[in-house]
């Protein structure tokens, strides 16, 4: 049996960044990926500027450890990222009771596929890790 998740979109937001009480570092970001959109009858069709029109999902992924780090260091919105994990499901109870579901993705890898902004001295992110 396998559980795989591969994605690759543009996050959404700045990575939040944050550690235990036990010490482990945890980064969450939410990354968008594009699909076309279909009408009625299941086919794609043109929006107003005539480009086929688009339906956007957003994914919660969540990193731990050294790779919390890297993502929390040298990611940030717009930065277009392939992520690899598995999928995990959760379930809670809310303060009113109310049972609540959710999904991320819990990463294993995170390639950079363009520069983000960085949180370097200067935010030039010059010495994030290579692209290949």
């Amino acid at each position: 049996m396998t559980n795989i998740a591969i994605l690759t979109g543009r996050i959404s937001r700045d990575p939040d960044t944050r550690e235990t009480k036990g010490g482990t570092n945890v980064t969450g970001i939410t990354v968008v990926t594009d699909r076309p959109a279909r009408d009625k009858d299941g086919k794609t069709y043109k929006d107003e500027n005539g480009y086929t029109a688009k339906e956007s999902e957003f994914h919660r992924v969540t990193c731990f450890n050294g790779l919390a780090k890297t993502v929390g260091q040298y990611c940030s919105k717009g930065q277009l990222v392939s992520v690899q994990g598995r999928i995990h499901y959760t379930q809670w109870e809310d303060k009113d009771g109310v049972t609540r579901y959710g999904t991320e993705i819990l990463a294993d890898k995170v390639d950079f596929l363009s520069r983000g902004n960085g949180s370097g001295e200067e935010g030039d992110n010059t010495d994030a890790p290579e692209i290949d």
